[in-house]
């Protein structure tokens, strides 16, 4: 389907690998008025769900994502090529690609996952990986493919002079095919990641390198979660594409203050976003930035957004029912008068559970007066388990826990409560029982988990962090920070957080709550489309 100039189109468009609702197909259950099988939507959360909604209709915003499995695609079939179910999205339209299987599995898996995924948390073990062999170039491809699917879509999709957010590392290659496609569009960029510094980025062949950062410069802005990627990304430009680098002071305006002629006629686009963001000081503040990249006449501007935790719904969720119950539950498990380290994360390499679990353990050889005294409460749940090494490193960390309670535990002490299935209302309980917060990754584009637990945490918690996440930047002044490798450090760390005042550590934990709420989700959203709007 070609673009149509005299349609009406979407104002506002996201694109992103995962959508806000998941179905799954029945099993076995009776067929549905339809004759069809019964499919069973999920609907999710996060910052893009709540932006679009922040917007209101009159945006006429439209998502576009991909199916992920057998039940989307059935989903997407039934739709017949157009907009889901709008009683499955909570009324937003949602435009779902049945991308070929063979094409996703190769996008996501081998490219997406497996080599831009490891190069920007720098995961590698360089004397064996990575090998790019004509394997490689063939899943390259479907990258491309994969890619391609999505600007298609947009561009069918979008009115003129519409405002488009792309989304992650999956689709670096869509801005610039939609500027080929619809010159008209203001389109930006977010990297949910960290972003590689040169000299590792440029582990990737030399004309991929190159097409993921012309990719990117497609559009009109490039928008990170921390300054510190958004620096290595303007350096990878400087290095890789020879582009010119500008850092313009603050008080200069570097032209953005009068509209380009190309959006020109996209003020009722403006209005929306003006009275979505109205009132929004946080938003304002984050639109600002002033790292320019200029290649091959075109300007891309470079944005910093640090999403902050929803501390309205997480405080409401976190005393539900169902979390009271697992609170109890946990409790139980702990044993009274005990203190608790708690970690919540999914078993991907990046976030470091193996050398936490060893920290703990090395807490407990050197100080034993902390036997029987504290619970490490690992929540590890299965990431990825599609790809053997997330397989292996998650029985690792199985293997790693078991020791320490084989070393440690007593019968009526389990010094680490391992828990590997999914389950958002104990994550919650968690937080709130949480002495001690243990995030510790290798590497990591934000972390809101290290953001969370101070704003739901019952008596305020002590915060051990990495200083390679990304949250880092704003709440390293209050945080305990290590170095990830070094366990005997993190250690080191867990002991001064156990034996922390209770009123430093809740004078802490308040600031820590202040810090991870500045940008909540609807603002990190409406930042995004307030600073497209600026130039």
């Amino acid at each position: 389907m070609a673009f149509d100039p005299s349609g009406a189109g979407a104002r506002v468009l996201v694109a992103s690998n995962r959508g806000p609702v998941s179905y799954t197909l029945g099993d076995g259950g009776p067929p549905g008025p339809d004759g069809l099988p019964p499919l069973t939507a999920r609907r999710g959360g996060g910052g893009l769900v709540s932006g679009l909604s922040a917007i209101g209709p009159d945006a006429d915003a439209v998502w576009v994502c991909a199916a992920l499995g057998e039940g989307d695609r059935e989903a997407v079939r039934r739709a017949r090529g157009r907009y889901l179910d709008p009683a499955d999205t909570g009324g937003q339209r949602v435009r779902m690609l049945d991308i070929a299987p063979e094409t996703f599995t190769a996008a996501y898996n081998d490219i997406a996952n497996s080599v831009l995924w490891f190069v920007h948390h720098m995961l590698y073990q360089t004397p064996l990986d990575p090998v790019f062999d004509d394997r490689f170039r063939d899943r390259w491809a479907a990258y491309e493919r994969y890619n391609a699917a999505f600007a298609d879509a947009l561009a069918q999709e979008a009115a003129e002079g519409a405002f488009v957010l792309v989304q992650d590392y999956h689709l670096v290659l869509v801005p610039g095919m939609l500027r080929e496609l619809r010159p008209d569009l203001r389109i930006g960029h977010f990297s949910h990641t960290p972003w590689a510094p040169p000299d590792y980025f440029r582990l990737l062949p030399d004309d991929v390198a190159a097409q993921v950062l012309r990719g990117i410069l497609g559009g009109n802005r490039a928008a990170f979660l921390t300054r510190r990627w958004a620096d290595a990304f303007a350096e990878c430009c400087e290095r890789v594409l020879g582009a010119t680098v500008r850092r313009v002071p603050e008080q200069e305006t570097d032209g953005a203050a009068e509209p380009d002629a190309e959006v020109q006629g996209a003020e009722a686009v403006r209005e929306a976003i003006r009275e979505a963001v109205r009132g929004s000081a946080a938003a304002a503040a984050a639109a600002g930035g002033r790292l320019i990249v200029e290649f091959e006449g075109r300007t891309t501007r470079i944005g910093v957004h640090g999403l902050g935790a929803d501390a309205e719904f997480l405080r409401q969720r976190s005393r539900q029912p169902d979390v009271d119950e697992r609170l109890a539950a946990l409790r139980a498990q702990i044993g009274a008068g005990r203190k608790t380290i708690v970690r919540v994360d999914r078993t991907e390499l990046s976030k470091n559970i193996v050398r936490g679990l060893l920290a703990f353990r090395r807490l407990l050889e050197q100080h034993p007066q902390w036997h029987g005294r504290v619970v490490h409460i690992a929540f590890a749940y299965p990431s990825r388990q599609d790809l053997a090494v997330y397989r292996e490193y998650t029985e690792e960390v199985r293997r790693v826990a078991e020791e320490i309670n084989a070393t440690f535990g007593t019968p009526d002490w389990e010094p680490v409560a391992l828990h590997v299935k999914d389950d958002f209302a104990r994550s919650l309980a968690a937080y709130r029982l949480a002495d001690v917060a243990l995030v510790n990754p290798i590497r990591d584009g934000m972390n809101l988990v290290a953001k969370e637990v101070p704003v739901v945490s019952e008596a305020g918690c002590a915060l051990v962090l990495s200083r390679e996440a990304g949250a880092c930047a704003e709440l390293g002044e209050d945080a305990l920070v290590v170095n990830p490798y070094d366990v005997e450090a993190t250690a080191r760390a867990l002991h001064e957080a156990l034996v922390m005042p209770e009123g430093e550590r809740a004078e802490r934990n308040r600031r820590l709550a202040t810090a991870a709420t500045a940008l909540p989700p609807r603002d990190w959203f409406l930042a995004q489309l307030r600073a497209l709007d600026a130039g």
